[in-house]
């Protein structure tokens, strides 16, 4: 799409005024927008985060480590992740 390679070329630019030689560095791109996350990695809304980063959707309103939903078959398996308590944007912290 020629709108995704625009955008490519500005953040490369503006990358590439704090850090000269930055686009000489580069050997290759994928870019990938939300619907390709959706496409490819079945993300809804090409959503990285599993969830809006909303009040509604984060912290205590998601699953915790307590919740029976928590639990599997599989003794010592939690489920973690960004879809997890705390919720996204937290790396490392759910799991």
């Amino acid at each position: 799409c020629v709108c995704v390679c625009v955008c490519v070329f500005v953040v490369f630019d503006s990358i590439e005024d704090y850090c000269p030689g930055f686009k000489g560095l580069v050997v290759g791109k994928e870019v990938l927008t939300p619907p390709d996350l959706e496409r490819i990695f079945g993300l809804t809304g090409g959503n990285i985060f599993h969830g809006a980063m909303s009040l509604d959707q984060l912290y205590l309103s998601r699953m915790s480590y307590l919740s029976p939903a928590y639990s599997s078959p599989v003794p010592g398996l939690f489920l973690c992740g960004s879809g997890a308590h705390p919720g996204g944007g937290v790396m490392g912290s759910p799991g």
